[in-house]
């Protein structure tokens, strides 16, 4: 069996390695295959067994688990095949990408609201293009957006904000779906594969302008009780925790999302710089349905059920007491999940305890090693895409820690309180040491006063802050009283996120280092003599140390983060490194900055020496901000007029055609706007930022960084005779009709063009007949949405590195040619 065990986790992990899915009939084989590797391993142990231990039989024993392992894995990888097609069969089709689509549907989660309006997931239940049924995937999450949507700068209209929905009710609108197409950035958060675990298969927004059919409301339906109970929940939380509060006063809007949070599982409504602070200090985990708080409300449920069943001795006749209290321990710990969201983490955590229940059930005493592989191997035949998840390895690691360690069993530590005080402090110091190097590998960043703050807020939010907001449910003022416990320890976390070495950052390791890394925690963890544990140190440091290779001195690298609609690009000499442009803003809470480049930039360990706006649009200086906190030396250069708000963040050089300097032998050079030019930073496009960077030498590879400059531009450069020939130009404009005009290309001359533009952007970028200039001059175009972030080295300046094709996978979207 744990040979079996084994062998379903390692094709499960094989299966997800595949680029592209297979056709059923392999998948069929491999199964059938898998099913003689079963017979056959239960052959050889028979054979074996029949015979004495000489060295002739042990040969058959091996190869009997050999075959079971083979077994495991042909089965689970022709599974997860087979459900990956079937699920993948459903998906939109392109023809239907950016239509204006009828749909009915009725709304299957409780709605998402946000300052831009309201996200739905809906239940497709007919649609129609230009009057004629079409089908859609099952599930569709879509955005209704209001006034604020169209100009983040303004406050939004009530008025015209779309109305409340609930779970459950069935509404006819007119939307435009895409595929699920998220960033693809080194080390990013894959959406993809996200939106592929909660079953979504397109995203898109609802039609609400003068020449659509407005949406209606078609009533309620009996569909999705449980979301609706949630919805009634949370939004009853709001109302008695923030209903009141003056306008400008966030405090306890805040403080209410962390309570409904915990209630309803809803993260969305905790607010991202309570976010921040929750994982600078390592308490994320607690602040919303976790797998802790499902194990609690179940030893917690099970506790009562037992003592209430004891009460009946019929009953203990008919069924112990301890066996009742364990099923029902998991059977209310699952009600729990489902009415948390049943998330992903909620499942794992059920599926968890429902195994290790069974076993215990069983009467049979089970080695900790195979009950801790057979509850991994019910999990990812469940959902074998949890492999990819941060939260799977951190749990059963932890998992696996304790077991191994054995701490809460030692009888070393008594059953007074005080031993039960130092055996739990043991056992978080324990967890602390093996997930660290576990945390570094899969985020780069560790608490480094995460262990003080979970000593206070495991017991504070899993004894008196969660039991309290449950128990509001029931009766709500108790809800204040929950948000009342908030309060002290939000002031507590926010004073340790304050230190200076709160948090420790350091650049993502290869996966071997990582490896290394948590075996040697395991191994500090472990009760082993000292000597052993010394040896973990040799394991720990490729990965505390690890420094991701730079270029040679006189080289340059280029990195084009995948951002969406708008610019930021990495450049990296030697020792230096250069950031043009930042992206840009998703929303009031979102920017491309705290969403991409800051988390890449700490993944790289990179530290930025100047920032480079190459003009004021927000799709080029949205993220900045983020760049900014994240980077405190970084000096700023471009065109932003005085007045702007970044300027008071850090005075800002105007970028002015003339200034050069050189890093590392590598030359830079802005060739506009001129001085007089550069004074009118609010012409924004006219005054964009045009670097030219160069290695030295007889034959130098370039890069050209022209921003939005337009046709005009364009010209006044062509005729001023400036150095323009380049090897690699960011398309103007990301690709707008109003740039990359003839004689400039020619001049320039590149052979290869990066285009910076979201999927399917509502401005049409790049335009069809400015590709069609590049084309008609035989010049390589990669654009972002196809290639994810692009990687140029001056070194091999013909090759352009995709993030999308260097780790494809198959719930990835492809985009047509």
């Amino acid at each position: 069996m744990p040979a079996w065990l084994s062998g379903t986790l390692v094709g499960a992990a094989l299966q997800l390695q595949q680029p592209v899915l297979w056709s059923w009939p392999v998948y069929g084989v491999l199964l059938a295959l898998g099913g003689v590797a079963w017979l056959a391993s239960g052959w050889c142990r028979a054979w074996a067994g029949h015979r004495s231990l000489a060295a002739g039989p042990r040969w058959r024993h091996v190869a009997a688990l050999g075959l079971a392992v083979c077994a495991g894995a042909l089965a689970l990888f022709a599974l997860c095949g087979l459900r990956a097609g079937a699920y993948a069969s459903h998906a939109l089709a392109p023809g239907l990408e950016g239509r204006d689509l009828r749909v009915t549907g009725v709304v299957a989660s409780m709605p998402q609201v946000n300052e831009a309006g309201v996200r739905l997931r809906m239940e497709i239940e007919s649609a129609l293009w230009q009057g004629t049924a079409v089908t859609l995937p099952p599930l569709v999450d879509v955005s209704w957006y209001g006034d604020a949507a169209l100009d983040l700068a303004q406050p939004a209209d009530a008025s015209r904000q779309p109305p409340t929905l609930r779970a459950g009710e069935r509404w006819e609108m007119t939307v435009r779906l895409k595929a699920p197409h998220g960033a693809r950035n080194p080390h990013g958060f894959d959406f993809e594969l996200w939106m592929w675990e909660q079953g979504v298969q397109a995203t898109g927004y609802v039609r609400t302008g003068a020449n659509d059919a407005p949406p209606l409301r078609l009533g309620s339906t009996w569909r999705h009780p449980v979301e609706r109970a949630r919805q009634a929940v949370r939004d009853a939380i709001v109302a008695r925790l923030a209903g009141n509060t003056a306008a400008g006063d966030a405090g306890p809007a805040r403080v209410a999302g962390v309570v409904a949070a915990l209630v309803t599982g809803d993260q969305r409504a905790i607010d991202r710089a309570d976010w921040d602070v929750f994982r600078a200090t390592g308490v994320a985990h607690l602040m919303s349905i976790s797998g802790l708080h499902i194990t609690l409300f179940a030893w917690l449920a099970a506790l009562v059920v037992r003592r209430l069943w004891c009460r009946s001795p019929r009953l203990c006749l008919v069924i112990p007491a301890p066996n009742a209290a364990l099923v029902a321990g998991v059977l209310l710990a699952g009600v729990y999940a489902l009415f948390s969201g049943w998330g992903v983490p909620a499942q794992r955590t059920v599926l968890m305890l429902a195994t290790i229940a069974a076993l215990q059930l069983s009467g049979r005493r089970w080695p900790w090693p195979q009950v801790w592989l057979l509850a991994c191997a019910v999990v990812v035949a469940v959902d074998p895409w949890a492999l990819w998840q941060a939260g799977f390895w951190l749990s059963f690691v932890a998992v696996a820690v304790l077991f191994a360690t054995n701490n809460i069993a030692n009888s070393a530590y008594g059953i007074s309180a005080r031993a039960r005080f130092y055996a739990l402090l043991r056992e978080q110091w324990v967890v602390t040491l093996a997930l660290t190097p576990l945390t570094l590998l899969l985020f780069g960043q560790v608490s480094l006063v995460g262990f003080a703050a979970n000593l206070l807020a495991i017991p504070w939010v899993t004894l008196v802050v969660t039991p309290l907001a449950l128990a509001g449910v029931l009766w709500a003022p108790l809800w204040s009283l929950a948000a009342w416990a908030v309060q002290p320890l939000a002031v507590f976390l926010q004073w340790l996120a304050a230190w200076p070495l709160a948090v420790a950052f350091v650049p993502i390791a290869p996966l071997w280092a990582g490896v290394a890394a948590v075996a040697g925690g395991s191994l500090l963890a472990m009760r082993v003599p000292w000597a052993v544990r010394a040896l973990a140190l040799p394991l720990l440091l490729p990965a505390l140390w690890w420094q991701p290779a730079r270029p040679a001195a006189g080289q340059f690298e280029l990195l084009a983060a995948d951002i969406g609609q708008g610019n930021a690009v990495l450049v990296r000499t030697a020792t230096h490194a250069l950031l043009y442009d930042a992206g840009p803003r998703f929303s009031r809470e979102s920017d491309a900055g705290h969403r991409v480049l800051v988390p890449l930039l700490r993944a790289l360990g990179e530290r930025v020496d100047l920032l480079m706006l190459s003009h004021r649009d927000s799709d080029h200086t949205g993220g900045a901000a983020a760049v900014l906190a994240q980077q405190p030396l970084a000096a700023l250069t471009g065109s932003i007029e005085a007045e702007h708000g970044l300027q008071a963040l850090r005075p800002a050089t105007p970028c002015v055609a003339g200034q050069r300097w050189d890093w590392d032998g590598v030359t830079f050079e802005v060739l506009h706007p001129a001085a007089s030019e550069g004074a009118r930073a609010g012409d924004t496009n006219a005054s964009s930022c045009v670097l030219r960077i160069a290695t030295q030498g007889p034959e130098p590879a370039v890069a050209l960084l022209v921003g939005d400059i337009e046709q005009a531009q364009e010209q006044a450069l062509v005729a001023g005779a400036a150095r323009l020939a380049a090897d690699l130009l960011l398309v103007p404009h990301h690709g707008s009709k109003t740039s990359s005009s003839a004689p400039f290309l020619d001049a320039v001359q590149p052979r290869t063009a990066l285009v910076q533009a979201g999927y399917r952007n509502r401005f049409g970028h790049p335009a069809p007949e400015v590709l069609g200039r590049y084309q008609q001059r035989q010049i390589r175009v990669v654009e972002s949405a196809r290639c994810g972030a692009a990687t140029w080295r001056s070194v091999q300046p013909l090759q352009v590195r995709c993030e999308r094709d260097a780790g494809q996978r198959y719930w990835q979207h492809h985009m047509a040619p």
